[in-house]
């Protein structure tokens, strides 16, 4: 690596070598710099992060380009939303497209309820979107589905429009495409289910949270917008926002070294707004129905992770469905590897901290789901918008940033999930869906008691 200059803290010692002799001049004594090396591995630890994987500076841009953003507004438009009126995926989308239902002919937008029982799995948020689609769109398989729909081209949209402040516009833009043509992503996030619209909440606070640390001093405007995503995050799938977002950031700012300090008001802030945001509803559903809190909280989230009761499945679930479902992505696996673990000088430069942040994130969300026991593929969505993020950063500045196949490979997997959402999810819904046998159906809606 080459030479930089020595900065002593108390209790730290990081070091690059000097640039020049002048610099040589200014190193302290040798016994003085042995006495301050970190005693132990987790000493060692940030040091190799910030000085030596990651040692490149802030490449972040406040640019704008208008012609890449209306070109992800066209392309995502066009991939998702004309293709939405099939039958629902039974039971997660006919649960989802049923209990809005509910909801908008009682008139009531504090109790979900399924077949007239209240439904307490889940918050509400998921719910009310869907109610808005019908009341404006009318009740269809396409309006329950525009929510969805939309959240998932919102998170494309984020990636380029937040992302370019972390990694810069072309590897943002490159991220927001990969994120566009990731398979399991846009499979699934726009199906009738709600990771896809926490996975908007979840980069939304990841990506704001960062920018608000990276200043001298805490950037309130993004602090308060992660604070109210996160909370928006509550409100759509419960504590789970919270958790993908707060050990990620604070392992970032061990490994990588804090630049703003958040002290008690900015955590205190943040929780606020979170309680602003989600307290509400989480009340008065405590006092409509007083069992919700040990049902939801202590079920749904503790025992879920801890004591499994259901979608149990091994700790590699998650792998065989991120490496297959990301295709083609996946196949720079290996040379981004080699990207990320280059010791060249021009290489190791390029690698911001954001990208470390980025990976951070992505990895945090696998890790989690794959240490609980209750496993479902949708759970991981909001994993791959970072990921994708720090994919773009290889792609704009590693050894493909000059290569047409990138280019090719994007439009020909574009134009291959566009064939899907034409042509092939229909007619598995269809294949699927009861609807497909009338005489059945027919026969159980006669009968009462189903």
């Amino acid at each position: 690596m080459p030479l930089a200059e020595i900065r002593l803290e108390p209790k730290r010692f990081e070091a690059t070598l000097p640039r020049n002799a002048a610099d040589v001049r200014r190193l302290p004594p040798l016994g003085e710099l042995r006495a301050l090396q970190p005693a132990n591995i987790l000493g060692w630890l940030p040091l190799l992060w910030r000085r030596v994987l990651f040692p490149g500076r802030w490449q972040g841009t406040t640019s704008w380009s208008w012609r890449s953003f209306w070109l992800l507004v066209f392309l995502s438009s066009v991939l998702l939303l004309p293709w939405l009126n099939f039958p629902l995926f039974e039971p997660d989308e006919g649960r989802y497209a049923q209990i809005p239902f509910e909801m908008l002919s009682r008139g009531d937008w504090i109790v979900p309820t399924l077949q007239g029982e209240p439904y307490l799995d889940k918050p509400p948020l998921f719910y009310w979107a869907v109610l808005l689609a019908y009341a404006v769109f009318g009740v269809a398989d396409w309006s329950a589905r525009l929510v969805p729909a939309l959240a998932v081209q919102g998170t494309v949209l984020l990636v380029y429009g937040l992302g370019r402040r972390l990694v810069g516009d072309r590897a943002a833009f490159r991220g927001a495409v990969a994120l566009l043509i990731a398979p399991a992503f846009i499979g699934m996030g726009r199906l009738l289910v709600l990771d896809g619209l926490l996975a908007l909440w979840v980069t939304a606070a990841l990506l704001s949270a960062f920018l608000a640390v990276q200043t001298p001093r805490l950037h309130r405007g993004w602090w308060v917008l992660a604070a109210a995503a996160s909370g928006l995050g509550v409100l759509t799938k419960g504590p789970i926002a919270v958790v993908l977002l707060i050990p990620p950031l604070a392992a970032q700012r061990w490994l990588g070294g804090a630049v703003a300090a958040i002290g008690w008001r900015g955590w205190g802030g943040f929780a606020g707004i979170i309680l602003a945001v989600s307290a509400p509803w989480y009340l008065a559903i405590l006092v409509r129905e007083p069992e919700f809190g040990g049902y939801f909280f202590w079920k749904h989230n503790v025992l879920r992770f801890l004591q499994p009761f259901d979608h149990i499945r091994p700790v590699w679930y998650y792998l065989p469905i991120l490496l297959g479902g990301l295709l083609p992505l996946t196949l720079l696996l290996v040379p981004g590897m080699r990207w990320l673990l280059s010791g060249r000088e021009d290489t190791a430069r390029q690698r911001c901290p954001a990208v470390s942040y980025l990976l951070l994130a992505a990895g945090w969300c696998v890790l989690f789901f794959s240490l609980s026991g209750s496993k479902l593929p949708t759970y991981v969505l909001p994993a791959v918008p970072p990921a994708c993020l720090a994919l773009g950063a290889y792609l704009a500045r590693g050894g493909w940033r000059r290569s047409p196949w990138p280019g090719v490979t994007a439009a020909a997997t574009y134009a291959m999930l566009l064939a899907g959402n034409v042509w092939l999810v229909p007619a598995i819904a269809w294949e699927r869906s009861p609807l497909n046998t009338p005489p059945e159906v027919t026969q159980w809606c006669r009968d009462p008691t189903m």
